[in-house]
């Protein structure tokens, strides 16, 4: 899953473990239409939320 690979990404990139979680919501709630691949790229991503410093 992306956001299981994002994660593990930022951790060896020195992320601390317990400051991460990840959400896959690409299949559950896309933000464009899987009918043509300019929609499934958009619906490719990775969201950050940034909680604190």
């Amino acid at each position: 899953m992306r956001a299981n690979a994002v994660k593990d990404y930022l951790i060896k990139k020195g992320i601390q473990q317990d400051r991460l979680s990840s959400e896959g919501k690409g299949e559950l709630q896309p933000i464009d239409s899987n009918e043509n691949e300019e929609g499934r790229k958009n619906n490719r991503r990775t969201e950050f939320i940034i909680i604190e410093e």
